[in-house]
């Protein structure tokens, strides 16, 4: 069990886990989480940290068919840019691994960002903690335990 399934499992909200067999040499982990677990692309979510300007960090939630607006993101959080987090600060901050990094059950709580293409979708995937391994939450369910924010952010 991940920090980010026991999270959902303390909230007591509706959720279900995952897994696949995942593949070290796939290009794409997020697309490689849709097509192995047979979901249209549009409803699995990757989880992107970034530093705002001032070296705070921050969340991204967006499908992985898209790609992180970083002008959306540094605007949604009111800062003047955003850049991609360097790895070590990622892993450091969230207590996760690249690839598999869940906006769930994070070391430190960091403003959370999901593009607003959640809302219309009755539940989306999102990396439980691990490569290999969803969780199927509703995007509202996210949005509370993460105290996200839905906005525009993916490109």
């Amino acid at each position: 069990m991940t920090p980010g399934i026991e999270q959902a499992k303390r909230a007591k909200i509706d959720y279900r886990v995952h897994e696949y067999v995942h593949d070290p040499a796939s290009e794409s982990w997020g697309l490689e989480a849709a097509r192995k677990t047979g979901v249209p692309a549009a409803r699995v979510f990757k989880t992107l940290v970034v530093e705002l300007a001032g070296g705070e960090l921050a969340v991204g939630v967006v499908p992985v068919s898209t790609m992180l607006n970083l002008k959306s993101i540094a605007r949604a959080a009111g800062a003047k840019k955003a850049a991609m987090a360097p790895a070590a600060s990622v892993e450091r901050s969230t207590g996760y691994v690249l690839g598999g990094v869940s906006p769930l059950g994070q070391k430190r709580k960091l403003k959370t960002f999901i593009d607003a293409s959640a809302q219309d979708l009755p539940t989306i995937f999102v990396s439980a903690g691990r490569r290999g391994l969803e969780i199927e939450l509703s995007p509202a369910d996210l949005a509370r335990l993460t105290r996200g924010i839905f906005v525009s952010i993916g490109q």
